[in-house]
């Protein structure tokens, strides 16, 4: 037991010295006055080592403590990720994944599938869109984030995972689901079946091959005869950024795309290139387009090549680096903010469209749409 003991103790020892000195790093001449903070550091370690009923490993407080000062700077958008949501996040960003094959949004605090992909668990099992997702395993998702409830969704390929899934007029209801290889394209594109030569471009998120699967779809519909295009970025909830930016490249002219203002070290303007996609041009926007999806459209509103149609974005308008840590864990930290081509600060204030249309969304027609539609036949006859 003794040498136990003493294990602990030569490996708290090195975590102790290893945190103290990052937080002199931090805080600099403030650890002067500030000492008793890192004594009831120690303090509180030594209590859990001598007084607590149960064992505890040296890793565990640790990352306890990573964990608390992630939490204690108040921001949604600054996590600590374990090794499993590391994992995951990393998959998100390539765009595959094990996982069910849902895009979720938030309505009324509430998670909502706002689209099942074909062949998937989640379709195979008949989720539909509107259904509202109660819980997923045995953790409620009331007022739950959607990023912590995709990460609860996703897991290796052939685990399983129990949702409860709510529909109006039915009693709520377990389904369970494999976990698959999920491969989800982000764009999705086509003429208009009524209409001659509009085409319609859907991006459901931004991943590292966004930005050349919208180059490819766009060539494929000029290729049949497309003279305008309504863009859909409705319930995008954001992603890569290099991907938003090569996607606002296609439309804008020369000049800014967004600017990236740091609080520490040089600001960055990405400026597109002087050609571009000259052609009558909508974009659809709601609630939960945000990020990524705002940087394109604020991009789009201020250049004046489209016009915005939809309610009011997100407002997410800060910028996130994802730093690896060792045993395969990571960081999600804050480290600067965009602002659109007129440097507008959208963060928490979202993107007034040029043309408000409310959607409801159990409406059987598409009246955002069916205006986008109706501005960009005006356009190209006009």
């Amino acid at each position: 037991m003794r040498r136990n003991s003493w294990a602990f103790w030569g490996r708290m020892a090195v975590v102790l010295v290893s945190m103290a000195f990052v937080v002199i790093l931090l805080l600099g001449v403030t650890v002067a006055g500030n000492y008793k903070g890192l004594g009831n550091l120690v303090k509180v370690v030594t209590l859990v080592k001598g007084q607590y009923l149960f064992e505890v490993a040296p890793e565990k407080l640790v990352e306890g403590a990573i964990k608390g000062m992630v939490e204690s700077l108040d921001d949604p958008y600054s996590v600590y990720l374990d090794k499993q949501t590391y994992s995951s996040l990393q998959e998100q960003i390539r765009g595959s994944f094990g996982g069910i094959g849902v895009l979720v949004g938030m309505k009324d605090n509430n998670l909502v599938v706002m689209k099942p992909f074909a062949n998937t668990p989640a379709a195979d099992a008949g989720i539909e869109a509107g259904d509202i997702i109660v819980a997923i395993g045995d953790k409620p998702t009331k007022d739950m984030d959607t990023e912590t409830a995709v990460n609860l969704m996703r897991g290796p390929v052939g685990t399983t995972v129990v949702l409860t899934i709510s529909r109006e007029g039915e009693e709520p209801r377990k389904i369970s689901l494999v976990r698959k290889e999920i491969s989800v394209p982000t764009v999705e594109g086509k003429m208009l079946p009524e209409e001659n030569n509009i085409g319609y471009i859907a991006i459901s998120q931004f991943t590292e091959n966004t930005g050349h699967d919208l180059v490819e779809t766009l060539n494929e519909l000029r290729q049949q005869g497309m003279a305008g295009l309504v863009l859909d970025l409705r319930d995008n909830p954001g992603g890569e950024l290099n991907s938003a930016i090569m996607i606002a490249d296609q439309f804008l002219g020369k000049g800014p795309i967004v600017h990236i203002d740091y609080r520490i070290g040089r600001d960055h303007t990405f400026n597109a290139e002087p050609d571009q996609l000259n052609l009558p041009l909508v974009v659809l926007v709601n609630k939960n387009s945000a990020s990524a999806a705002e940087i394109l459209a604020g991009a789009i509103k201020d250049a004046k090549v489209g016009t915005l149609v939809g309610t009011k974005t997100f407002g997410k308008g800060v910028v996130q680096t994802v730093f690896p840590l060792d045993n395969g864990s990571g960081l999600k930290l804050t480290t600067a903010r965009y602002l659109t081509p007129n440097k507008h600060d959208i963060h928490k204030k979202g993107i007034e469209p040029d043309v408000v249309i409310e959607q409801d969304i159990d409406a059987k027609e598409d009246l955002q749409l069916n205006k986008a539609i109706s501005l960009v036949r005006q356009r190209i006859y006009q």
